[in-house]
């Protein structure tokens, strides 16, 4: 699959290598041409990089691995909803803001991440997953013993299959993806961060964990 990547951080370019070491066409997209990490690793990797707007051009599939915060100028740039038309949009951030020196979601409750970009390009097909855990654990399950969840949230539900398809490329059984329904799915999703963050700080920093979601 031709997949684009917005972001040249840890999670980005986690991402382009494992899709990498599983054959996919990758892109990976900065801000800028020529951006130095993103020229490094797709050297090493075989693979493109490029603007964000080169990133999207082409993709059946793009990752939105940018801040969230962040992530509609990001996808502006990319070319809007023109560029991201048809497209699965997968959306792995989190409205992460430090700017009190603590920290706090930019938005909460009653929108998410998620819902703005849909709702600033509707002809998009976002699918909001993989952001309650920790990057490497994104694209390696195993690396958490025994069985627990991901959640999926989108309203195209053949967005979402293609997502889960990805997801079980990555090794996440089909069993252990919960959905969440449409894309308002994703406030939860988004506020479980701060809940992630107090259980990283009781198992003393240990990122290889997760949640496992168990019906009575």
């Amino acid at each position: 699959m031709r997949i684009g990547i917005l972001g040249t951080g840890t999670v980005g370019l986690t991402f382009g290598t494992r899709l990498r070491n599983l054959d996919h066409d990758v892109t990976v997209g900065a801000r800028e041409l020529g951006n130095p990490r993103a020229v490094e690793w797709a050297e090493a990797h075989a693979a493109a990089c490029g603007t964000f707007a080169d990133a999207v051009s082409g993709a059946e599939l793009v990752i939105n691995a940018t801040a969230g915060q962040y992530a509609v100028d990001a996808l502006e740039m990319a070319g809007g909803n023109p560029a991201l038309a048809g497209k699965v949009l997968l959306d792995v951030s989190n409205p992460l803001d430090f700017s009190t020196g603590e920290m706090r979601l930019s938005v909460c409750n009653t929108d998410s991440v998620g819902e703005q970009i849909q709702r600033a390009f509707p002809d998009a097909r976002v699918v909001k997953s993989l952001n309650t855990v920790n990057g490497s654990v994104m694209v390696e399950p195993s690396l958490v013993p025994g069985a627990h969840t991901m959640f999926v949230a989108g309203n195209d539900a053949d967005a979402k299959r293609v997502v889960v398809g990805l997801l079980g490329e990555f090794g996440w059984a089909a069993k252990d993806v919960l959905d969440l329904g449409d894309i308002t799915g994703s406030r939860g999703m988004e506020m479980y961060l701060p809940l992630w963050v107090s259980i990283l700080r009781a198992v003393d920093g240990n990122l290889a964990f997760n949640i496992k979601v168990v019906e009575g």
